[in-house]
């Protein structure tokens, strides 16, 4: 059996265990990375080429297994990625403690000429702080000031707290910071902070996300207009801005270092990963916290999710080198007939309706060689398909109670208030809004990259 088939088959099987067990997807990925660097090391070259002296060696030679396990564990993992996802992770916690964004939300409330706009700046600042912290750390963050709200107005939480959710997953992708996928995209296409916002000349992926975000308040407006009154919440007491200046830190920082050219590839991820330690001893020592308490701040960040892209950037790694994307892309191409709208409309809804049931995070993985090299077929510039990938699958996301973590969440937090949602009560609500803001972030996408 040719090798390619066997990493396909693997790869058809962790993919297909992810998706039925959700909660078991990182021994999933861990073990099919395992197999993956077991096979490269023991058939050296079938799966990853050899180069240099280690081609020389020939396929039994120590030199070719050594060169397998270090081409998988330090070419095919993006240490750099992990290490801003590590470190923004830490920040985004300490932010959230320091109460800045309830006592931003709380100003809101008060400025706002009506209840009904004050929602719905509630629920654009709720995607603008998710711009730079986790989609579920985000609608956790926001919901007691949502559900606080509407006690108050004694109205039904479940469009407010659903517009927390699907707000939060629709900037994911904004900036490079955002998201696990936005950090993916990067590290494939080598795109530095400041590519998000303007790449050769034009605008790139945070403009699109932003004309979404923009249907989407009309969306919620239209909903929450009627809401004419004003309100009053307990006001939050901030503990600290040291977080706030940490995050502002990263932004910044992340924005000077997009202008540094420089071979060392680690540069961005340490500035980020120090920020985030300097922010945990800030927690331990400035605000006289135990070792146990540091401790649990720092356990509870997504390790999970770490662990589980490392696997997954092994595994398609494999596929990618074995040829496998390559076949798929020519398939695409040969689907769409060589049309470019054909291709970007196929991109663009297969991503919504597959992020509407799966991890938007290994599917991305997986197409975006695969859109790349279908540009490339259909001979148009890689971003118009790689962004339509993009926005499919973090926007996709809202289509379902299950496409992103911030759904079930909000779905878990409605239910606990007494306002339980079925599947087809949140479609009611997703569905549309997953249309209307995908539409204006993909006619704003082909009207500048087409």
């Amino acid at each position: 059996m040719e090798i390619k088939w066997f990493i396909l088959a693997l790869t058809v099987i962790m993919y297909l265990l992810v998706i039925c067990l959700q909660n078991k997807k990182v021994w999933f990925t861990s073990l099919a990375a395992l197999i993956v660097i077991v096979a490269g090391t023991f058939l050296p070259g079938s799966i990853f080429p050899l180069s240099g002296s280690a081609a020389e060696a020939g396929a039994q030679s120590s030199a070719g297994h050594l060169f397998t396990l270090i081409h998988a564990c330090t070419s095919l993992v993006n240490w750099n990625v992990l290490l801003i996802y590590v470190g923004s992770m830490a920040i985004a916690a300490l932010f959230i403690y320091s109460k800045v964004p309830a006592r931003i939300a709380d100003f809101i409330v008060d400025s706002a000429p009506s209840t009904g706009i004050a929602i719905v700046l509630i629920l654009a600042m709720t995607g603008i702080i998710s711009i730079f912290v986790e989609n579920v750390a985000t609608v956790l963050v926001m919901a007691p000031i949502a559900l606080a709200l509407c006690r108050k107005l004694k109205i039904n939480p479940t469009y407010f707290m659903v517009g927390l959710a699907v707000m939060s997953n629709l900037e994911g992708t904004a900036t490079l910071v955002g998201d696990p996928p936005s950090m993916i995209f990067a590290s494939y296409a080598g795109y530095t902070f400041n590519d998000f916002f303007v790449h050769g000349g034009r605008a790139s992926i945070f403009f699109m996300v932003q004309a979404g975000m923009l249907a989407g308040c009309l969306y919620f407006y239209a909903y929450f207009a009627k809401q004419k009154g004003k309100a009053e919440v307990a006001k939050e007491k901030v503990i600290s801005y040291f977080p706030t200046a940490l995050l502002l830190a990263m932004i910044f920082g992340l924005a000077g270092i997009s202008f540094i050219r420089t071979d060392f590839k680690y540069f961005s991820g340490l500035y980020v990963a120090a920020l985030g330690l300097a922010g945990v001893l800030w927690y331990r020592f400035a605000q006289h916290k135990t070792k146990s308490e540091t401790w649990t701040l720092i356990k509870e960040l997504d390790w999970e999710t770490i662990a589980f892209l490392i696997g997954i950037f092994i595994v398609i790694g494999a596929v990618s080198e074995a040829g496998l994307l390559q076949d798929f892309a020519l398939f695409l191409a040969r689907i769409t007939g060589g049309n470019v709208f054909a291709g970007f409309a196929l991109i663009l809804c297969v991503s919504i309706i597959i992020s509407g049931f799966v991890d938007n995070v290994p599917y991305i993985i997986v197409m975006l060689p695969v859109a790349q090299s279908l540009a490339s077929q259909i001979n148009v510039v890689p971003e118009l398909y790689m962004f339509a990938l993009l926005i499919g699958s973090c926007l996709g996301g809202n289509l379902t109670p299950f496409g992103a973590s911030a759904n079930i969440v909000a779905m878990g937090i409605l239910k606990k208030e007494g306002h339980p949602m079925s599947f087809g009560g949140w479609l009611k609500i997703g569905a549309p809004f997953t249309v209307i803001t995908t539409c204006a972030a993909a006619l704003l996408l082909w009207f500048i990259w087409a």
